[in-house]
């Protein structure tokens, strides 16, 4: 059965279907994985093999029965523990939520339930999803599987590093700036962000309301377009849900690449870049155009500007949403105060981490009279000459292409001491959510040490189906997605 932890989501349909092994057998495996390998890498937070095994039970029955079955049905996941999820703690990363039992599941993790897939457990991040490189959990640092001396990205940390590790067949993950794509990008796997609105917020424990959106991590682009299947729809309960038809996205997964045009946004292309991630990227630049497609030069003029705009835009939701966390109705309340005022702030002080305070600090003072107008209103601003750049590019082209991440990952405590070379980790990354359009990462090589490289693909509003197709095609020609780390053989 060892095998069965590099198989597609399809393949292990497939052996589900055709009774080669059990969804309890399916969930055994990857629990004992899960117990050998996560004391290394800390990419789980918590896991409850009674639940795990019961969901799989459930699914076995379906299977024998044949009710209820999809394309998902008995095979195993893990949430990222920014989703709410009934009677397993979400702490989304942070001592405030440390102890915090859901009392519902958030949409996706009821859509994914419903369609049969089992919970292996909650995965570790970047307090409150504020990170690039998942050094700010309270529950301690994810480790990256192909060189655990070096960071697995962020805040989606935990999912990328247990897909890598072969914990997981498959996670959730959300972006807000990069959050899905770079972690994606430096464990060498494949991870989507969709268009803003097509996957419901409802229950994902906010950051910055207008940025976030949940998507789906694998090893594969054809993993993501199932998976996405599922996620996806409309939710009266999330007032950013799209109302809009339900689409298949594996729909053009097989459709050849001849006459598909790249765009090449110079401003992804110039300095800041390392060489061997340009090296990479180039390469696989080459197998599309072998592919069929050609490339065409595009600008994105405001692109230097999206994380100046971004680090005032999120911040300042963060400001916001994280006001909710005080102490009164659930999470961490400090065990002595003299009056209501010193127990909001004692709470706060213990319950957030560093980054966290430093994210409020920053939204407030950007939200505060005087202050408005010079910064939150012209961020704002910015956000819209961004949109406004990526509408005239894709005239010229069907998807851009260009780097994920400006580097591989980078050792611990590299980046930690300068929190602006930290925000640029996600320079490639941030352009996207401020526009609300989809984005993917997939592996594309690997760079210095042998560290994986990922190659960043954008579409058009709604165009996940047309970027899972690019990367399908590619993964056909190429077999980076299918590398695993040595470590975890």
């Amino acid at each position: 059965m060892s095998d069965l932890i590099n198989s597609s989501l399809r393949e292990l349909s497939a052996a589900l279907a055709a009774k080669k092994v059990s969804a309890v057998e399916l969930a055994t495996l990857f629990l004992d994985r899960i117990d050998k390998f996560n004391r290394a890498l800390n990419a789980f937070i918590t896991t409850d093999r009674a639940k795990t095994l019961a969901q799989a039970r459930n699914a076995d029955e379906k299977l024998r029965v044949g009710a209820d079955v999809t394309a998902l049905t008995g095979i195993p996941l893990a949430h990222k523990d920014i989703f709410c999820t009934r009677g397993w703690r979400t702490t989304c990363g942070s001592k405030m939520l440390a102890n915090f039992v859901s009392p519902y599941d958030a949409n996706v993790v009821e859509k994914l339930a419903a369609a049969g897939m089992v919970t292996l457990g909650k995965l570790n991040m970047d307090e409150f999803a504020m990170g690039s490189s998942n050094e700010t959990s309270y529950f301690g640092p994810v480790k990256n599987p192909w060189d655990v001396s070096c960071v697995p990205g962020g805040s989606s940390g935990g999912s990328a590093a247990a897909i890598a590790a072969r914990l997981t067949p498959a996670a959730t993950g959300t972006d807000t700036g990069g959050s899905i794509r770079q972690p994606a990008a430096l464990c060498g796997l494949t991870g989507l962000k969709p268009t803003y609105g097509v996957v419901s917020r409802y229950g994902m424990i906010a950051f910055a309301s207008s940025l976030d959106q949940g998507g789906p991590m694998a090893k594969s682009a054809e993993d993501c377009a199932l998976l996405l299947n599922a996620m996806a729809g409309f939710d009266p309960r999330d007032s950013t849900s799209l109302e809009r038809p339900g689409e298949d996205y594996s729909r053009d997964l097989e459709k050849p690449l001849a006459g598909l045009r790249i765009g090449l946004p110079q401003e992804f292309f110039g300095e800041g870049m390392d060489a061997d991630v340009r090296a990479a990227v180039d390469v696989a630049l080459t197998e599309y155009r072998k592919l069929g497609a050609t490339t065409v030069e595009v600008r994105l003029p405001n692109s230097g500007l999206s994380v100046p705009a971004y680090y005032v835009i999120a911040p300042a939701e963060a400001s916001s949403n994280l006001s909710r966390f005080d102490g009164v109705r659930y999470g961490h309340r400090a065990p002595e105060y003299a009056d209501l005022a010193e127990m909001y702030s004692r709470s706060r002080a213990q319950g957030f981490g560093a980054e966290v305070k430093r994210r409020i600090l920053i939204g407030t003072y950007v939200l505060s009279h005087g202050y408005y107008d010079a910064y939150y209103l012209q961020a704002q601003k910015i956000r819209r000459l961004i949109a406004a750049d990526f509408v005239a590019a894709f005239k010229q082209c069907d998807v851009m292409m260009g780097p994920t991440s400006p580097s591989v990952a980078f050792a611990f405590g590299a980046k930690s001491a300068d929190p602006v070379q930290m925000y640029l980790s996600d320079i490639y990354t941030i352009s996207t959510n401020l526009a609300g359009l989809p984005g993917m990462s997939l592996p594309c090589g690997f760079g210095n040490n042998n560290m994986p490289v990922g190659l960043q693909i954008i579409g058009n509003w709604f165009g996940e189906a047309k970027m899972l197709n690019v990367a399908h095609q590619y993964q056909k020609a190429t077999d980076w997605h299918t590398r695993m780390p040595g470590g975890v053989k």
